[in-house]
């Protein structure tokens, strides 16, 4: 699917924000990305979900594992489309963890998934978290992949679509300066 269609389906669902918004990685963007908006839409997480889902079907992934909220869809509908479990982790007292009876097994083969990745941040607690498990990841994916530089997550990296969006500190942000209202639309308390 062409970078060009994915942006056309963001902006449909009016998914794609402009403004002034605190990240979950506290990083300050002048666009967000609010996957849940397109997503509230079946037939474009069928469509994205198993796009996504079309790159990792090769590695043969026993379980597909997202960080709540904002990568529990994207795994549900990823594991939908390869024919596999889905599970999520949560922060648990600040720690990324597994949580409602979640198990991964030595033996599975994991592929982590998330809707947006800025920092990689989120992704990388859900990689330790599989690692203390032993089992071997077999990849990560990303609807949108905003990272300004690049990521290395120590295996295979697909997003659907990369965009270098400027991110900035919150002591440098010229939106700050400029007193424009800062939102905090995802998820993570921060």
């Amino acid at each position: 699917m062409k970078e060009q269609k994915i942006l056309e389906i963001f902006n449909k669902t009016n998914a794609l924000l402009k403004g002034h918004f605190k990240l979950s990685s506290g990083l300050h963007s002048g666009s967000y990305f609010q996957c849940a908006l397109v997503l509230q839409y079946p037939k474009y997480a069928q469509l994205l979900c198993g796009e996504l889902a079309g790159q990792f079907k090769v590695d043969k992934p026993d379980v597909v594992i997202a960080p709540a909220i904002g990568g529990i869809f994207v795994a549900h509908e990823v594991a939908r489309a390869i024919g596999c479990r889905s599970i999520f982790t949560e922060r648990e007292n600040n720690v990324m963890t597994l949580r409602r009876g979640f198990t991964i097994e030595k033996s599975d083969r994991v592929l982590v998934v998330e809707d947006v990745i800025t920092t990689g941040g989120s992704t990388l607690e859900v990689i330790n978290v599989v690692k203390q498990t032993g089992a071997t990841i077999v990849g990560v994916g990303a609807i949108v992949n905003r990272s300004c530089e690049g990521i290395d997550f120590g295996v295979k990296f697909n997003s659907l679509i990369e965009l270098n969006i400027v991110t900035f500190k919150p002591e440098e942000c010229p939106f700050c300066k400029d007193k424009v209202p800062l939102v905090k639309p995802g998820s993570r308390r921060a």
